[in-house]
């Protein structure tokens, strides 16, 4: 998910302000590496392969070999009965359709064929002349047989695919088309390690947490830029992803999640024998609070290092001071996750709202309580992640043993090119950058 909200990434304005960075950068580097290379070491030794051995053929429609997708447009739209029509149900009130769609690809373009839709798909607005997909299923004696798959929606989503990235790149500039390259290695490594990993049946809590700390190396640094404030950003992050999976197995185990609440469960299962369903909804949860968790602590890192700007401000100041500014934007991103949740589970509360049962029996069953159970483990993850952010930046900056102490008093100091502290008296370039300890 993604939050419109604003940091700020200057370099800090006076030679404090930089020796401070300077110094902080040195101490989360020793702390940054060692997860690098547990990451590195990570991805090569679970990164899958064969993945195809340990999917089960001919469980689905879908998988059925030799089985293709063409596009269609359709021709005519009849009005037929819904009894016996695979799913739909018996209720006489219920119309449904048979569509004559012209193929436009595949071995049999041009020929004429004729598939049936449901109640719902037909009361949705089936009219002539839209674009369709079928399913072309071969037949032993060479024919074919074609049933309705789903209407096609490559216009569409191209479309707001490219007013997204315009969007993006005219407000964000920079930083916004980063971000967008970051979203396609996110996609990457979940669909080239995470999905075949959990397939092959690898523990889904180091997969997931692996898969997580790739992404956020590569997206944070690459968007945010590497200094200071994003790799004490990374760290909270990293952080908030081990809570949020040990509070995912805790709520995994605690509240009996099998990982089957519907049809399509049950198909995954059946297609992948060496993957367990209980995996896919621990790796569901801690993927589901990557995002809010990124936003936040980028969020707080910016803050700590604007108010670590100002010598004057202590350790503890800049503590409590960011934590107000964490405060407020912890309340909007809880509501960001709720809401956000219940637009994507929009179905599924309909159907909370037309069960005549109690509501708390209702909200206990496993079809409701994963979708809880995983809005309250991101958002306790991120609400925790806030104050260890914080506190991460506000002990690097602190003015115990900062430069403070370094710097002999009466003098004038500056930074050369190298970043190296020097006596402003014999060094004139950027005297916009010095710092008098008198």
């Amino acid at each position: 998910m993604s939050h419109s909200h604003s940091h700020t990434h200057s370099e800090p304005s006076t030679v404090e302000g930089r020796l401070r960075q300077r110094r902080a950068s040195q101490i989360l580097i020793v702390i940054l590496v060692p997860l690098a290379i547990w990451t590195l070491v990570g991805l090569v030794l679970l990164w899958p392969t064969n993945t195809s051995q340990h999917i089960q053929k001919d469980v689905a429609q879908f998988s059925v070999p030799g089985m293709t997708m063409p596009k269609g447009e359709v021709m005519a739209v009849n009005e037929i009965s819904c009894a016996g029509l695979e799913g739909s149900t018996s209720s006489a009130a219920q119309t449904c359709a048979a569509l004559t769609v012209q193929l436009l690809e595949g071995e049999d373009k041009g020929k004429d064929v004729q598939v049936n839709t449901t109640s719902a798909i037909f009361k949705s607005g089936v009219q002539p002349g839209q674009r369709v997909v079928v399913y072309r299923v071969p037949t032993l004696n060479g024919q074919a047989n074609y049933q309705f798959a789903d209407f096609a929606r490559t216009g569409p989503v191209v479309f707001f695919a490219i007013a997204f990235l315009l969007v993006t790149v005219a407000v964000a500039r920079r930083r916004g088309l980063l971000s967008v390259i970051g979203l396609a290695w996110a996609a990457f490594i979940m669909v080239a390690f995470i999905f075949p990993a959990l397939i092959s049946g690898s523990n889904a809590i180091l997969v997931t947490l692996i898969g997580a700390s790739a992404i956020m190396f590569v997206a944070l640094y690459f968007t945010h830029g590497f200094n200071t404030r994003t790799t004490t950003a990374l760290l909270g992050t990293l952080f908030g992803l081990v809570l949020a999976a040990v509070l995912s197995y805790v709520a995994l185990s605690w509240g009996h999640l099998t990982g089957v609440a519907s049809e399509e469960d049950y198909t995954l299962s059946a297609a992948a024998p060496d993957m367990k369903l209980t995996a896919v909804v621990l790796s569901g949860m801690i993927i589901a609070a990557l995002g809010g968790l990124n936003d936040v602590t980028i969020t707080q890192a910016s803050a700590v290092w604007e108010l670590a700007d100002d010598p004057r401000r202590t350790g503890p100041q800049i503590f409590r001071q960011a934590m107000r500014i964490g405060r407020d934007h912890i309340a909007s991103t809880v509501y960001t996750i709720v809401f956000a949740t219940a637009g994507a589970s929009m179905s599924v509360l309909l159907l909370l709202a037309m069960y005549d049962r109690p509501l708390y029996s209702t909200i206990m069953t496993e079809q409701f309580a994963v979708e809880i159970l995983r809005t309250l483990v991101g958002a306790i993850g991120l609400t925790l992640a806030m104050p260890l952010t914080t506190g991460i930046g506000a002990l690097l900056v602190s003015r115990r043993g900062t430069p403070s102490e370094e710097l002999d008093s009466g003098k004038v100091y500056a930074l050369n090119t190298s970043d190296e502290l020097v006596d402003v008296d014999d060094y004139h370039p950027r005297p916009e950058g010095s710092l008098s300890t008198d």
